[in-house]
């Protein structure tokens, strides 16, 4: 019973131990593996830290990279920044000269482009006004036409008017210069030039103002080439008739012998006589063959002129002789009034010589008897006797004039002046 009771015991113990034996095997067993797990989780943990390590130190290499580089960056901006700020004002600095002149350029535009404006407004008011004097001239030249249309009357008036302008324009004077409509006896009885223009030297020549126009007028309102080539045709044989005619005349045979020997047939219009020498290139030529000088109101101003500048000439010649006449006058005037200031000089140079001689006498005559009162001491107030001296200074001869009275071309009874060298 003890023994049982002593093997239960030891059983007991022994379950006991190997229970406790077990449970400390398990708690070894456990803390092994709790160390191996540690172990592992230390590895892990320090695999993890040296991946956090690297990441870490990636990140701070990153982050130092990424510093640099925003450094490298920053500084790279503003050293950038600067260079363009200074090639910006280098820029500026080089493109202000031409900033100026584009400023003065556009100015210079502006104003060129007011002027512009200006003269352009200007030159269309200028315009306007042109056509409206068109217009007024086509309008007096179409009333004009309708006029001349009336008759050879108005046609004559016309003409006679405009070669008066033409005179007048030329500088010559109406009734001083040239006369109108007057009448001279031929032995073909009474002829009426229309003008006759004095000439220096008491010449003339005349003028003939009447000319058709009819068949030019015609020409004018002709809508067809041909009546209107006809009509030219017309008024060229009209002009060469009116030539013949006047030639006919031989104006130049009624007046004296200084006067041209030529008639000046007058056209009023250049358009006139350019349309007869289209159809009659010759009829200058036998007009002048026949004494007859075609003018139109150029030609005749020309020819006028002339006549202008030959009266100036002669007014100048009779000026000239007029100059030469009060000459002679002024000379011999010159010459009385040089005979009298020599007998001025004669008279004066004969009162000197008599004031020496009376200074002279009074010296040796009358003083020497006055001085003797002082010797006596005569009370004389305090005054003495001035001292006289004789004139030494000569009257000037005339040197550069003489009087000659032995000039047979003078009055006796007035001096001749005549010049002497010097």
């Amino acid at each position: 019973m003890n023994s049982l009771l002593i093997f239960l015991v030891v059983a007991l113990v022994a379950a006991a131990i190997g229970f406790t034996w077990a449970l400390m095997e398990r708690g070894r067993a456990n803390r092994a593996e709790a160390r191996a797990w540690e172990l592992q989780d230390s590895a892990s943990r320090l695999r993890l830290i040296e991946e956090q390590g690297g990441r870490n130190a990636a990140l701070i290499q990153a982050e130092a990279v990424t510093a640099i580089a925003d450094q490298v960056l920053k500084r790279a901006d503003e050293t950038f920044k600067g260079r363009e700020e200074l090639a910006q004002a280098r820029l500026e600095a080089q493109l202000k000269p031409v900033a100026e002149t584009l400023a003065k350029f556009q100015e210079q535009v502006v104003a060129v482009e007011k002027t512009r404006a200006e003269e352009t407004g200007g030159l269309k008011a200028q315009i306007s006004q042109l056509l409206l004097a068109s217009t007024a001239t086509q309008e007096e030249a179409r009333k004009l036409s309708a006029a001349l249309r009336r008759g050879a009357g108005v046609q004559g008036r016309w003409g006679e008017q405009t070669l008066r302008n033409v005179l007048e324009a030329a500088g010559l004077h109406n009734r001083y210069d040239f006369d109108e409509q007057t009448s001279t006896d031929t032995d073909e009885g009474r002829r009426r030039p229309d003008v006759t223009v004095r000439l220096p030297g008491g010449a003339v020549f005349v003028i003939d103002a009447k000319c058709s126009l009819n068949a030019f007028l015609d020409a004018q309102d002709a809508t067809d080439d041909a009546i209107r080539e006809a009509c030219y045709v017309r008024h060229a044989q009209s002009v060469r008739a009116h030539m013949i005619g006047l030639s006919g005349k031989t104006y130049w045979d009624q007046f004296n012998q200084g006067s041209p020997d030529f008639v000046a047939m007058f056209i009023p219009g250049d358009s006139f006589l350019a349309a007869a020498l289209d159809r009659m290139p010759e009829l200058m030529t036998e007009a002048m063959d026949k004494r007859v000088l075609v003018v139109t109101p150029t030609t005749l101003f020309a020819l006028c002129k002339a006549v202008v500048y030959g009266w100036r000439v002669e007014e100048q010649a009779a000026n000239a002789q007029e100059i030469s006449k009060l000459g002679r006058e002024l000379y011999k005037r010159l010459s009385v009034m040089g005979g009298h200031a020599a007998s001025v000089g004669k008279a004066l140079e004969a009162a000197v010589g008599r004031y020496n001689s009376f200074v002279g006498s009074l010296e040796t005559q009358v003083m020497t008897q006055a001085r003797r009162f002082e010797d006596l001491q005569v009370d004389h107030e305090g005054k003495e006797l001035p001292e006289l001296g004789p004139v030494e200074t000569g009257v000037r001869p005339l040197t550069k004039l003489a009087v000659d009275t032995a000039d047979e071309g003078h009055p006796a009874s007035a001096a001749v002046l005549t010049l002497k060298g010097g």
